[in-house]
């Protein structure tokens, strides 16, 4: 590929971490617009522990030409070189609105709640029109997803132990949306009630490096390293399950999935009220406001890809 076809790969990867950064927007769903999805997915698939085993031998000759060569041609195979690219352009662009969304949190709660409500809101409404409720079984599923969803939102945060083991798992199940347009990361982790643990984090450690006080950066990057190793390993294990459940069941698992957005709503609304101290007209209308600005990007981006199939 040339330097120009990378630089894109790279802009790709940036807009889906943008994207996966922000609740109720999903990578998965820009994957698909910049049409690099199926490749993804198929790197994605191709990642196998016993794969990086089988390179063990290259790297031990690494100062060999010939071992540097075919270890070379093996990560072009597996498209290792793509998925590093695209990873660069995810963490970098996700580190940024992740700063940017935490001051705005920080700042101003309630509205940047309300922003997120309906981006949420617009996602569940676009997608609900997709599904199949005809049968019994996909409306418990999906009465099933609503009332998991919503016992858990807003809970999660008191009965959720904090350390690294809740890190990980938050980790683990985040990067599952990754795979799914339509599906965001990070509502999964404003569900779970760790949204604001990571974008904190993840300020704290920039401002931390970029003010040369490395030893402030400690503790917010061992929590951003348990949740990137859960991430890893959700890549290969738990995501490989909900691709798999989407195959077989896509019917159902698709509603359950669109169901729990529904439910989690109940996350971003409970930090409205709770942050809104007095309500007049004046802020019912500016929270209003800005949650219609959040469900017309859903909206005009629904009918930007409404032709676009997966």
């Amino acid at each position: 590929m040339s330097v120009r076809e990378w630089v894109a790969v790279y802009l790709k990867g940036a807009a889906m971490g943008a994207a996966d950064a922000v609740p109720g927007v999903s990578g998965g769903t820009i994957a698909l617009i910049t049409g690099i999805y199926d490749r993804f997915i198929t790197a994605l698939a191709g990642l196998d522990p016993r794969e990086a085993w089988a390179l063990l031998p290259f790297l031990a000759r690494v100062h060999q030409d010939d071992a540097r060569a075919e270890l070379r041609a093996a990560l072009g195979v597996l498209d290792v070189p793509f998925l590093v690219v695209l990873g660069l352009g995810v963490v970098s662009a996700a580190v940024t609105v992740a700063n940017l969304v935490e001051a705005a949190r920080t700042t101003y709660p309630a509205l940047t709640y309300a922003f997120f409500f309906g981006l949420i809101a617009a996602s569940v409404v676009v997608l609900w029109s997709e599904l199949d409720l005809t049968t019994p079984n996909r409306k418990f599923v999906a009465v099933l997803g609503f009332a998991l969803a919503f016992a858990v939102s807003g809970q999660a945060s008191a009965t959720l132990p904090a350390g690294l083991a809740t890190m990980f798992v938050a980790g683990a199940i985040a990067i599952c949306a990754m795979v799914l347009p339509g599906v965001s990361g990070s509502l999964l982790l404003l569900t779970l009630g760790q949204y604001h643990v990571i974008t904190s984090a993840v300020e704290t450690a920039t401002d931390a490096v970029l003010n040369a006080n490395l030893g402030n950066a400690t503790a917010p990057v061992t929590t951003l390293a348990a949740f990137s190793l859960g991430a890893a390993v959700g890549i290969v294990s738990f995501a490989r399950v909900v691709a798999w459940a989407l195959d077989t069941y896509r019917a159902a698992t698709l509603t359950f999935l669109v169901a729990l957005m529904a439910g989690a709503l109940r996350a971003p609304g409970q930090v409205i009220v709770d942050e809104t101290t007095a309500w007049t007209p004046e802020t019912a209308l500016a929270l209003l406001a800005v949650a219609a600005v959040g469900a017309l990007a859903v909206l005009g981006l629904e009918r930007a890809t409404g032709d676009i199939t997966y």
